[in-house]
This record gives structure tokens, C-alpha cells and sequence, in this order.
């Protein structure tokens, strides 16, 4: 059975193709400040879905979104690491607490805190939810994001970075439940070139937990050798030549660990009862911000592929774009290839995800889903 999840919205949602102008969630422009000093009216076009006090906060959108995904019956949601969105940890404990099955995934920088301290929280929301907590680490960032947080590992030293990260995170994990007299923790000692660690550990309440599953990313050589070596699952995306290749390269470095790693894809999706009518969808958002010169299907790649979806505001250039039944077959064909996790997104979040849960994920995955309506 092929896991899926979904990539939940950081900065607001909407129908629009351009980022700043889906005003769902509360991430309009803020209005003027007179001189009085409150806040003036907002636009017309910017208001949020309620506008009445008290009645409606931006999370509460969010929320909207993480309930439609374990209504429509996806394995869980993904809170994406953004530096000018929300705050992944603070997204991922609202969507366990707010959920009773769905795995949530929260992605995050290694540099925001120390892998002990990460454990803890992590420790505390696997009680919290019975486990369904998972791990993304964000490492392979852009220079700008890293001076922002006063972070100065760069290159490949953020990747051994996180492997000591990794190694520490799991080493404080339940280590020895019954430490030697005298230790406060479970005798875990590590002396790395980015963590120090004495006698770390957790027991109590803290321990006997699931260690996170851990998802990382990538294709250079220093991201593929880490998953191999510490990660649960890699996702990659799509490119013009496909992604085997870069799954065999990941096969054969965990082989090589003696390990085995699954696979995963990032895909933004446009599905529609026709071919036709998904082609439409994403001609009308091309044509905001490509409003003159070819249209959507010159970034075609075949098999249902479109190179259009950076253009669209979305975090992975190449998605799917067709009828239920081809993008149905399409991510059977991932499957066969060896990934068995996907990673689905589209906008507005709450409308696609309903599609994707009433038409799309019975037909994908016929052996492991139940079409909504018959189930009803």
C-alpha cells in the first residue's frame, strides 16, 4: 500500500496562481495604520473568510485543511519548513492534536535547536498522539535563509551536521530505560565536530516511544549518503528524465550501508473528471502570471508530466496534470518503479484534497482504498 500524504499550506491559501494574492489563512497585506493607530479597512479583495471578531482566525483555515485530509482519507500531511510562513513544529502539534490518525510529518532546519532538545519535544508529541509523528529535515536551504537564523554551516558540512544530528537525536532515545546509579540519564556520551553530549538520555514518561520516522531529500552525493545511512525515506522529485536514476543511486549506497531505504515523490497535482478540463484548470492560472506567449501545454513532458508548476507558486517545478484516471495510472507507474510514498499538493488545499480523496487515491491505489462514495 503507497502511503500518501499532503503538503499543507504555509503562507495562506486560495484559488489564485499567484502566491500573494491567496488571501485564505490570514496572509493578506496587512491594512494601513491611520494616524489615529488602528488598523484601516481592508481592500475589498483582501478580506479573510470571516470578518466578524472573534469568529474566525487564520489557523482556523489550516485546521480546515488537516481535517479535510484525514476526512478524504490520505495517510497523513506534511508542515513544510518556510521561513516566512508558519512555524512548521507549532503547524505539526496543532495537526495531532487536531487529528486521531493521520501521520504529520513536520519539517525543520537542524540549526533551529540541539538534536537533545528536539528529542524532547518530539518525545512529548509522540504521547501526545500515539505516535504518528514523523521528521523532515530541511538541510539542503539557500545561503540567504541560513544568515537569516545566524546559521554558518555550509556545503556538505550541513549534511555531516545532520548526521551527527540524527546520531545524537537517536542516541538520547531510549537508550538504557535502567542507567547505572548516579546517571540522571541513559549514559549516552557523544563528542562530534557539532554536538557534545554527556550522559544524555530520557526515561520516564519520556521513553518507550517511537523514535520518529525520518524523511530527507536530495540528489547529490552528500544527501543520498545520509539518507543511506540515516534516513527512513528519501523523497525526490520529478524531473525531465524521470527519477529512476536517482533512486538507483540511493539503492545502491544503502545497500552498501546494509540498509534499506524507501522512496518517495513530491507531486503537485491538477486532476479533473477529463483530460480536458484539468488542461483548462491549468491554463486559467498560466495565463495570471504568463499572461501573453505559449500556453500551459508547451511545458508538457508527456505521460501527463508539466514542468508549469514552479511558475505557479509550488515548491517542486514538475507535477501531474490530467483526468483522474491518467494521473490514476501515472502514480501506479511510481509505484511499480520502487516509490512508495507520495507527497501530493495542490490549490486551494481543501477543494483538492477532496478531489484527490473522492476520485484520485482509489483508482492509484485500488488493493489498499475504498472510493469514498461506496463507502459512505
Amino acid at each position: 500500500m503507497t502511503e500518501y500524504l499532503w503538503r499543507l499550506p504555509s503562507r495562506g491559501d486560495g484559488r489564485r496562481a499567484r502566491p500573494e494574492l491567496r488571501h485564505r489563512g490570514g496572509f493578506s497585506d496587512p491594512a494601513p495604520t491611520p494616524a489615529g493607530g488602528r488598523p484601516g479597512p481592508r481592500p475589498a479583495d483582501r478580506e479573510p473568510t470571516d470578518v466578524r471578531p472573534g469568529r474566525y482566525v487564520p489557523f482556523d483555515d489550516l485546521h480546515q485543511v488537516i481535517d479535510a485530509a484525514e476526512l478524504a482519507g490520505l495517510d497523513g500531511t506534511l508542515a513544510p519548513y518556510d521561513p516566512l510562513g508558519e512555524e512548521s513544529w507549532i503547524v505539526a502539534g496543532g495537526a495531532l492534536r487536531a487529528t486521531r490518525h493521520s501521520r504529520v510529518v513536520v519539517e525543520f532546519q537542524p540549526a533551529f535547536g540541539t538534536p537533545v532538545y528536539a528529542a524532547k519535544i518530539s518525545a512529548t508529541l509522540q504521547r501526545l498522539s500515539g505516535g504518528r509523528l514523523g521528521w523532515r529535515l530541511a538541510i539542503d536551504t539557500d545561503a540567504e535563509d541560513a544568515r537569516s537564523r545566524g546559521d554558518r554551516v555550509s556545503g556538505d558540512r550541513r549534511f555531516s551536521r545532520a548526521a551527527e544530528f540524527l546520531t545524537v537525536a537517536r542516541g538520547v532515545w531510549n537508550r538504557d530505560p535502567v542507567p547505572a546509579a548516579g546517571f540522571r540519564g541513559t549514559g549516552f556520551d557523544f563528542a562530534g565536530d557539532h554536538y557534545d553530549v554527556i550522559d544524555g538520555g530520557f526515561r520516564g514518561v519520556l521513553s518507550g516511544l517511537p523514535f520518529p520516522d525520518v524523511y530527507l531529500s536530495g540528489t547529490s552525493p552528500a544527501a543520498l549518503d545520509l539518507s543511506a545511512h540515516h534516513g527512513d525515506v528519501h523523497l525526490f522529485t520529478e524531473t525531465p528524465d524521470g527519477p529512476a536514476a536517482a533512486l538507483a543511486g540511493l539503492r545502491d549506497r544503502a545497500a552498501g550501508a546494509g540498509r534499506t531505504v524507501r522512496a518517495g515523490l513530491e507531486l503537485p497535482v491538477i486532476a479533473r473528471e477529463s483530460e480536458g478540463e484539468a488542461w483548462a484548470r491549468a491554463e486559467r492560472q498560466w495565463r495570471e502570471v504568463r499572461p501573453d506567449g505559449p500556453g500551459a501545454r508547451s511545458l508538457s513532458l508527456g505521460d501527463g508530466r508539466w514542468a508549469g508548476f514552479g511558475i505557479l507558486g509550488h515548491r517542486q517545478p514538475i507535477g501531474l496534470v490530467g483526468s483522474y484516471e491518467q494521473v490514476a495510472r501515472q502514480l501506479q507507474v511510481y509505484t511499480a518503479t520502487g516509490f512508495d510514498t507520495v507527497v501530493l499538493t495542490g490549490h486551494p488545499h481543501i477543494e483538492e484534497i477532496h478531489r484527490a480523496g473522492e476520485h484520485l487515491l482509489f483508482l492509484a491505489d485500488p488493493a489498499g482504498r475504498t472510493p469514498k462514495e461506496a463507502a459512505v
